[in-house]
């Protein structure tokens, strides 16, 4: 499911800020990125994000940006001095003695700029932690407003398949009359109204009339969409709406194949498009 969340964490010689992005992916797929005084936490706050989360492509970062007063980068002055001789004496061979030049390039130089590893911090990383829930709250919160769209469009969707159905309701007795109308008018132009024998045609006709009928798939299609829109209320229904649609979707094609009608196939298909509208923003929904 997409979502985001950000929040910042202004402490004495540095700025930490904290990230979650995620997009959708039917499981939980957790990426995460923290600074290394912070990596003996990392189980910690992976088993969190796994709880809260609970599905999505999810990426999760922790930046931090030392301010100058905080900065522990220190000068290795042995080193600079040995490479900065070295260059120097290059430069003049070449005729080429630019002072400003070889400063530049030397504190480029391999480890001439040593960084102090920074120990982990039990009040500092207190703190942290504070921003990272704040962070998932906010992440929570986008999943929240999203979700109630989602919710919205899926009431909608569900609604025209069901206007849909109505439809159907009006349409299936004048197809069985049609279905009788169509029988008679065979028979009468292939074998003659005279030889008819009315017992064996009422016969008959209920075998196509029980062939045709599409009273259960309307009455259980009905019942299923009541049903997805009721699971909607439930927490963490994402799968259980998706069998759902699967059932919608087996009615409405037994519809379209017993109905043999082509103003009801043509309902059918449209439907069908709601259907899979449903389905496409099925894979947002947790």
């Amino acid at each position: 499911m997409t979502g985001f969340g950000k929040a910042v964490c202004e402490l004495p010689q540095k700025k930490v800020t904290v990230e979650i992005r995620s997009l959708n992916s039917r499981q939980l797929d957790l990426n995460m990125r923290m600074p290394s005084q912070y990596r003996e936490k990392e189980a910690e706050v992976r088993s969190e994000l796994s709880r809260t989360t609970e599905r999505g492509k999810v990426d999760f970062s922790v930046y931090s940006e030392t301010s100058a007063e905080g900065s522990n980068s220190l000068i290795n002055t042995t080193l600079f001095q040995a490479y900065y001789k070295e260059m120097e004496r290059i430069a003049a061979s070449v005729g080429q003695p630019n002072h400003a030049d070889i400063l530049q390039i030397v504190m480029r130089m391999p480890d001439v700029m040593k960084q102090e590893r920074q120990e982990f911090d039990e009040t500092e990383w207190a703190q942290v932690s504070v921003t990272i829930k704040q962070a998932v709250e906010s992440f929570n919160n986008f999943r929240e407003t999203e979700g109630k769209v989602l919710a919205s469009e899926f009431e909608q969707r569900i609604g025209l398949i069901l206007a849909k159905l109505a439809e159907i309701h009006v349409l299936d007795p004048q197809r069985i009359s049609a279905v009788r109308e169509r029988l008679q008018k065979a028979l009468h132009e292939n074998v003659g109204g005279d030889k008819i024998d009315q017992n064996r045609f009422e016969q008959e006709l209920i075998y196509y009339l029980e062939k045709f009928d599409i009273t259960e798939e309307k009455l259980r299609l009905q019942t299923h969409c009541e049903y997805f829109l009721q699971t909607m209320n439930e927490a963490s229904s994402g799968r259980k709406l998706g069998f759902i649609t699967q059932e919608i979707g087996r009615e409405i094609n037994t519809i379209g194949s017993k109905a043999n009608d082509a103003a009801i196939q043509k309902i059918v298909v449209q439907m069908k498009d709601e259907l899979e509208k449903i389905k496409e923003q099925l894979l947002n929904v947790l």
